[in-house]
């Protein structure tokens, strides 16, 4: 994962490319038993300048995989995004989501690769020290049971199971694939200024880990 990516300026529009490749990834898996289509949550925040006020337009997309004979939604797949960690209209609409899904009886698939604000998804203990990134599945039939994919910031993002109907056999997603075409679909690499550090916070240690990277790669 880049955390450059996590700019205001710039993640809208990774944001948009990431679930448009999981969809084009999944959808030829799904074509015969489920529907699988493109939502796009929508909200309004406001920011309070020194002398006015302006309002923040955000549209998040998100995959909804139905089954193609009942129309029951069967997993939630979503990107969590700055916003829903770092302003409580975001976060509440999110929520939001996530719970409409879970009245449903749907699984859950929650990947956030945000390292602003408060994570969306809380956990009753402490994930490992270098984990800046997760993806969370929670399935259906076991709530109380999510699946965790902890990501340290100079690791691949993983290869993690997305749950479909309970008689079928989970779809293997390989999100660092995913994520590398995206990026690369974005032209991304000519989009970020590397010679600058990201505005998105990250620890000493791993901060070390960044700066030989990218002086090693020749963008510093």
């Amino acid at each position: 994962m880049d955390p450059y990516l996590e700019a205001a300026k710039l993640w809208p529009d990774f944001h948009q490319h990431l679930v448009a490749m999981l969809y084009q990834t999944l959808l030829p898996g799904l074509a015969d038993r489920y529907r699988a289509r493109v939502q796009t949550r929508h909200y309004v925040h406001e920011v309070a300048l020194f002398t006015s006020v302006t309002y923040d337009q955000h549209r998040e997309p998100y995959i909804e995989i139905r089954s193609r004979s009942s129309g029951k939604l069967v997993t939630l797949l979503d990107v969590v995004s700055p916003g829903n960690r770092t302003n409580e209209i975001g976060r509440r609409c999110y929520l939001t989501t996530r719970s409409e899904a879970q009245h449903e009886g749907a699984n859950l698939v929650e990947i956030d690769l945000v390292l602003s604000g408060r994570p969306a998804v809380e956990y009753d203990f402490a994930l490992p020290a270098d984990a800046a990134f997760v993806v969370t599945v929670t399935r259906a039939a076991q709530p109380d049971r999510p699946e965790f994919y902890p990501i340290g910031l100079d690791k691949s993002l993983p290869r993690f199971r997305l749950p479909l109907a309970d008689d079928h056999q989970d779809t293997l997603v390989d999100l660092q694939t995913i994520f590398v075409r995206a990026f690369e679909q974005g032209s991304f690499r000519e989009k970020v200024d590397y010679s600058v550090d990201p505005s998105a916070p990250i620890c000493d240690e791993s901060y070390e880990w960044l700066h030989d990277l990218l002086k090693q790669s020749g963008l510093r």
